[in-house]
């Protein structure tokens, strides 16, 4: 590993003399194409902040060697070979593939900045464009090339190659793996390929991930998706190709496979979607979609799985959004009203599995005080001595290590594992167990949450002696994904104890997870770039307002601009902060002002490392997919649960993330951001803990409203789940 690791610095050092060397052969005629080529390496150099000939895409060492190598050094032998290659004669062949070379690095960057490319592909997408640009001068066909290597990198490719002989042959490649990665949308980009031998199977495929997507297409009778579906022979496409011709169909979905069986009927289900002459009954149907799930669950259990149950519009899918708008949204908005008669009045019909679902699938949007009355109300459910036992076995365990991390969020764990004094120890190792089954991370996620936020100091024991019994029966079993899922949660555990003196940065590599270097966040110009998203809603325009009150004339100097706010320190070290205005979203012109300030930033080469998400959680999937890779520092309200927090470390590896169990409090946020650009102004390394615990006296003295707000707030160190996640991540690539 060393050798590699010595032959890329070796190699990198070398990049800019061979470079520089060749230049000056290069003919007047096409130097402005080489210096083409040269600015789009240079911007994605940039990129991490610092033109330095080091390209950081990664926590890991080797892999940014790799990325780096791959941009500048085989760029740079790109070039050397079109100039030099005897098949390529005149100077209009060299120029039109040193145009060829310019567009591989750009789309590279675009792509890298939009992610729609993990950046650790560059090395395969570099290598896949030298061979496809060979076998062109040879006069062959690219769709061998495109056909080896993972999608976004044939998409960029094959794009750039559009005249190359294999293109048509190429795109059907695509299509196919396009389908493998997104069978949701296997129907909405059929059309050009309904003739192909494969499109029968397809349309299966697209059932088993999404019936609802069959229905829509079958309601387009004489579109090419419709005819599709029309002439295939399987029973359940007939089934729902009669349910087409019904318009409130997708209420009878989450039920097909009972359907399909005869265990309900259209007549059954009717009862509660309502008919012509009858309402619809929101309770009872999220009670039969509770007693549905229930039974497809036990099926999964049996290796059985419903079809009806996963997906778009699926079972899960529906329960999960009527508990959120029969039952969430309505004790939410009505959190400003003391008396719970009136404020939880929508859940006095469910029983105790209803609400149940309604918090595990309710995770994202539920507040904390809605949580905590609605699990008094369960277990007032579960009668005068309820037992927690009996719930949990009656939806068979279903999510039930959601229940249990939520649970322990709330500070209701200790409650729930009173109701079950015998089997509590039983559920809480069950918590634990068998977490590499799992095809993702999530439960594992779960767990280390769970372990941040008990205060059972017992309970905490018990959770270690289990991680470490795990860890010890994979390492028997010679399960290598779960002893490093085990071992890595065990560390995670042991580092929370100063006592143990384990370094997590130095155990596995991560960046340092207590504090963040000032000098790490500024960029070359010793500038502490801040990008901050608002939101054009009510909310965001009053957030916005708070926000701008926190910069004093003396020490701040702020400039409007038309989409965007700049502000700059006038005191200390260089901090500067932009926010595009909280323009109105019903016309999206808040959308526009974010791409407008996210175009100037890259344009003007300033590099966001803190990034401040202001709004509810259900704009922060925007925010996401224009997270800055740059980001060291990212505010959050509601992480939005494991796939958002996963997705963030994918474009931003070495982020520390402050979240919070509940919608960002403007009272919150407010000091929080004042407390870190102050300590950057000042020039001073962020230490958590002592932020942390400075602000925990603050809010104390604020009064028990704004600390119990305050409580909700997760600061980076404390943030099991997003340290699980980098630990697991970097300990794959070594």
């Amino acid at each position: 590993m060393k050798n590699i690791f010595y032959s890329f610095i070796f190699a990198l050092l070398l990049t800019p003399f061979f470079s520089f060397a060749y230049n000056d052969t290069i003919p007047l005629s096409r130097r402005v194409f080489h210096d083409k080529i040269i600015t789009e390496q240079n911007r994605a150099d940039r990129i991490d902040g610092k033109l330095d000939g080091f390209i950081k895409i990664s926590t890991v060492d080797e892999i940014n060697l790799q990325v780096t190598d791959a941009l500048l050094r085989k760029i740079n032998n790109l070039k050397t070979g079109i100039e030099k290659n005897p098949a390529l004669p005149t100077n209009n062949d060299k120029i039109r593939y040193l145009r060829l070379v310019e567009s591989l690095v750009r789309n590279f960057n675009n792509s890298w900045k939009s992610h729609k490319l993990a950046p650790a592909l560059a090395p395969v997408l570099v290598d896949n464009f030298s061979a496809i640009l060979k076998a062109t001068i040879r006069g062959e066909s690219m769709a061998p090339y495109i056909n080896q290597v993972p999608y976004e990198v044939g998409v960029i490719n094959s794009e750039i190659f559009k005249d190359n002989m294999g293109y048509k042959e190429s795109r059907k490649y695509l299509f196919l793996k396009y389908c493998q990665l997104h069978p949701d949308e296997i129907l909405s980009r059929i059309g050009p390929y309904i003739d192909e031998s494969f499109a029968d199977e397809l349309v299966l495929v697209a059932y088993n991930r999404s019936p609802s997507q069959i229905y829509s297409y079958a309601q387009a009778a004489n579109s090419l998706q419709g005819k599709l579906i029309k002439r295939n022979a399987d029973n359940r496409i007939k089934t729902i190709v009669q349910l087409s011709t019904r318009k409130d169909a997708l209420f009878y979905f989450p039920f097909l496979d009972d359907l399909i069986s005869g265990k309900q009927t259209i007549e059954s289900i009717s009862k509660f979607v309502g008919t012509d002459s009858t309402k619809y009954d929101s309770v009872g149907y999220y009670k039969l979609l509770v007693r549905t799930e229930i039974d497809y669950y036990n099926r999964l259990l049996h290796k059985d799985t419903p079809v009806a149950m996963l997906g778009v519009n699926g079972l899960t899918d529906m329960l999960q959004r009527r508990a959120i708008l029969h039952f969430i949204t309505p004790i939410n908005d009505l959190h400003e009203i003391n008396n719970p008669a009136i404020r939880f009045k929508a859940l006095a019909p469910l029983d105790a599995q209803d609400l149940y679902y309604m918090m595990v699938l309710g995770e994202n949007e539920i507040y904390t005080s809605s949580y905590k009355n609605a699990f008094d109300f369960m277990l007032n459910r579960m009668g005068t001595k309820p037992h927690g036992d009996s719930l949990l076995m009656s939806v068979n365990f279903d999510h039930f290590k959601k229940f249990i991390k939520m649970a322990a969020g709330y500070n209701k764990l200790d409650t729930f594992l009173r109701t079950m004094p015998d089997n509590s120890e039983k559920l809480m190792r069950a918590f634990v167990t068998n977490l590499e089954s799992s095809l993702s991370l999530e439960d594992a996620v779960d767990v280390a949450d769970s372990y941040g936020s008990i205060r059972n100091t017992t309970l905490l024991r018990s959770m270690l002696r289990y991680v470490t019994d795990n860890e010890q029966r994979c390492a028997q079993n010679g399960n290598s994904r779960g002893q490093k899922i085990y071992n890595l949660l065990k560390m995670i555990f042991l580092s929370g104890d100063s006592t143990n003196h384990i370094d997590l940065s130095k155990e596995i590599g991560i960046a340092p997870v207590y504090t963040v270097d000032n000098n790490k966040l500024a960029d070359d110009g010793g500038r502490i770039i801040q990008q901050v998203f608002f939101y054009g809603d009510k909310d965001g325009k009053e957030s916005y307002s708070s926000f701008m009150s926190s910069f004093p004339p003396a020490e701040w100097k702020i400039t409007l601009k038309k989409d965007w706010v700049e502000i700059k320190s006038i005191k200390g070290k260089s901090v500067w902060i932009y926010a595009n205005r909280p323009l109105d979203n019903e016309t999206e012109k808040d959308a526009a002002a974010q791409t407008a300030l996210i175009d100037y930033l890259d344009t003007s080469n300033l590099r966001p490392t803190i990034v401040i998400h202001r709004g509810h959680s259900y704009h922060l999937k925007y925010t996401i997919g224009q997270m800055p890779e740059s980001a060291k520092i990212i505010m959050l309200g509601s992480c939005g649960g494991y796939n958002n927090l996963k997705q963030i470390l994918d474009y931003a590896p070495d982020a520390h993330i402050i979240s919070t169990k509940q919608i960002g409090a403007r009272d919150v946020n407010k000091p929080i951001i004042e407390a870190i650009n102050n300590t950057l102004r000042a020039g001073k390394n962020i230490d958590w803990r002592e932020m942390w615990n400075n602000l925990e006296g603050l809010f104390t003295k604020a009064g028990r409203d704004k600390k119990d707000l305050f409580d909700d707030y997760i600061p980076p160190h404390k943030n099991l789940g997003a340290l699980f996640i980098k630990a697991y991540s970097k300990a794959g690539t070594q």
